[in-house]
């Protein structure tokens, strides 16, 4: 089984923390199931950036963006070339390292 380990986000996630993932599914989901609130303020519909992240290792592994997430990546606030959507980005075999940015495009969170 796979595993996602996210990178220590100051508000997020302050410890970092590394967790278990089914191949098929999406970085955002394993990390909701494992109590790391990225926010997705489209509910996952591939419609915003919020749950955007940069994949530090394992990037290779994961299926290629589809145009659509690629058009809203452009909007992303740190766009790097290893960035995808969390809600989109699904995981393979591969075990994954990731980084939440600091900020999103959301001015406004129901979680703040």
């Amino acid at each position: 089984m796979p595993k996602i380990t996210y990178l220590p986000h100051s508000v997020i996630c302050p410890e970092g923390a590394t967790v278990e993932a089914e191949s098929g599914e999406s970085i955002l989901d394993a990390a909701l199931r494992n109590g790391i609130p990225i926010e997705h303020a489209c509910e996952k519909s591939c419609a915003c950036t919020t749950c955007h992240v940069i994949v530090r290792e394992g990037f290779d592994s994961l299926e290629e963006a589809t145009e659509n997430e690629e058009d809203y990546l452009d909007k992303a606030w740190g766009l790097e070339p290893e960035s995808r959507l969390s809600c989109q980005a699904r995981v393979a075999d591969d075990d994954l390292v990731v980084e939440i940015p600091r900020y999103t495009i959301n001015m406004v969170s129901e979680a703040h």
